[in-house]
């Protein structure tokens, strides 16, 4: 039901060249002949808030000149970049996985469980999951392939990417109003040093993982190395 792809091998992928650049963009399609959803998720670093995951279709001859792995992008590129998506997309849709289920079933599984969510939500259905990473739980009745790296090296898996991004910022930064002394309109929850001190400060509050190492860094790490291994910094 599905595999692991480092870029460059597999299916009968298309790349695209920007004609004004010249430059090799990320690649339309895994599989030409199959109705494909790119999955992504952000938030499984974070010490507080929900992990979110997006699916998207994308048509096969989608581009576009610098669509990227949402880490790659400013605020300002994610933003335009929604509005194209959602515009250009066949389907798309962003599901969550709160801190309390985060807590009880793990954040590897939470992670999936956001991915099934966002495709339930899909209104057309996918014949194919394109998903970033090394590792998923199969979709019932859905091949995947696991694409290393794939939120550069795929539009749909970008897209999701930023779908799930910009919907997690935002709520973290509306959670920041309520709990203004952790930073989250900022590090949207990431173990940052001002997120860290606030909680040696003030303690967690309802939207921190329980289970998660909320106090301190690992023995000889230092915060800011934990963050950036995280992929924040």
């Amino acid at each position: 039901m599905g595999g692991v792809v480092p870029f460059g091998s597999g299916g009968n992928e298309k790349y695209i060249y920007d004609e004004y650049s010249g430059r090799l963009m990320l690649k339309a399609y895994y599989n030409m002949d199959a109705i494909e959803a790119g999955l992504d998720e952000v938030g499984r670093g974070c010490l507080a808030g929900p992990v979110v995951a997006a699916a998207v279709i994308l048509p096969k001859d989608f581009s576009h000149s610098y669509l990227n792995d949402s880490k790659q992008l400013t605020k300002t590129q994610r933003i335009e970049l929604e509005k194209e998506i959602v515009r250009e997309a066949l389907s798309y849709a962003v599901a969550e996985v709160d801190n309390f289920e985060i807590d009880k079933i793990n954040i590897l599984k939470a992670s999936f469980l956001a991915m099934h969510r966002a495709v339930d939500k899909l209104h057309m259905k996918p014949e194919h999951l394109l998903v970033d990473g090394n590792r998923f739980t199969p979709y019932p009745l859905i091949p995947h392939t696991c694409i290393i790296k794939g939120d550069a090296h795929y539009f749909s898996i970008a897209a999701a990417s930023v779908l799930a991004k910009n919907y997690r910022d935002e709520l973290m930064c509306d959670l920041a109003n309520q709990f203004p002394h952790y930073g989250w309109e900022t590090n949207v929850g990431y173990p940052t040093i001002h997120h860290r001190k606030a909680l040696s400060m003030h303690g967690p509050c309802s939207y921190h993982r329980m289970t998660f190492r909320l106090f301190k860094a690992e023995e000889n790490q230092s915060i800011e190395e934990e963050a950036e291994d995280l992929g924040f910094l």
